[in-house]
C-alpha cells in the first residue's frame, strides 16, 4: 500500500483523510533536496522500520520492524561524514540529530527511505514520518501526523509499503 502525504496537508490513511505537517519550504524534486533546506522531497518512499520510546507507551502494533530508543540514539546530518543519514551513537563527533527528543515528536518514528541506498552527501538526511505537533507546525522536511493517527497507520502498514509525498 502507498500512503500519501500531500503538500496542501492531507494524509491518505488507507482511504481517511486525515492532516499533516511537512518541511516550512513546501516540497521539492528529490533531485533538489539538499541538507538544512527545510524542504519535503516529493517521491515514494518505502518503510524501512519504526522506532519508539518504551519509557512513553508500549511498542506500537506493528508488521514493521520495531526497535525501541534510548538517550544515546543520533541520526547523523553531517554530509562530509561517513555514516551520514545513518543511526548513529551519541556522543557523536559529527552533527548528528537526538533521536530521543524532550518535545515527543520521536516518540514513535517510521524511518522513510530517502537518498538511504546509498546515501548522497547533501541530498537530505533523516527523511521520517514523525509525530506532529499539537499546532501541525512545521516539519524540518519530514511528514508529520497525530500520535492516534500514527499508532492507526502503524497498525495498517506492512513490510513493502510505502509513503508518497506529492504536491496538491
Amino acid at each position: 500500500m502507498i500512503f500519501t502525504a500531500a503538500s496542501d496537508g492531507s494524509f491518505d490513511l488507507g482511504g481517511r483523510i486525515i492532516r499533516c505537517a511537512l518541511g516550512p519550504g513546501g516540497v521539492v524534486a528529490a533531485t533538489e533536496k539538499r541538507e538544512g533546506d527545510g524542504k519535503s522531497p516529493l517521491g515514494v518512499w518505502p518503510l524501512r522500520r519504526a522506532l519508539y520510546r518504551a519509557d512513553r507507551g508500549p511498542a506500537p502494533r506493528s508488521a514493521l520492524p520495531l526497535t525501541a530508543i534510548g538517550p544515546e540514539d543520533g541520526w547523523c546530518d553531517a554530509p562530509d561524514d561517513p555514516n551520514y543519514n545513518r543511526p548513529v551513537t551519541l556522543p557523536y563527533p559529527a552533527s548528528a540529530e537526538h533521536m530521543w527528543r524532550a518535545d515527543g515528536l520521536y516518540d514513535i518514528v517510521v524511518i522513510l527511505g530517502h537518498n538511504d541506498d546509498p546515501p548522497v552527501p547533501g541530498f537530505g538526511s533523516a527523511i521520517f514520518l514523525h509525530l506532529a505537533k499539537p499546532d501541525f507546525a512545521p516539519t524540518q522536511g519530514c511528514v508529520a501526523i497525530a500520535r492516534a493517527d500514527m499508532e492507526a497507520f502503524l497498525a495498517m502498514a506492512q513490510p513493502g509499503d510505502a509513503v508518497a509525498i506529492v504536491e496538491r
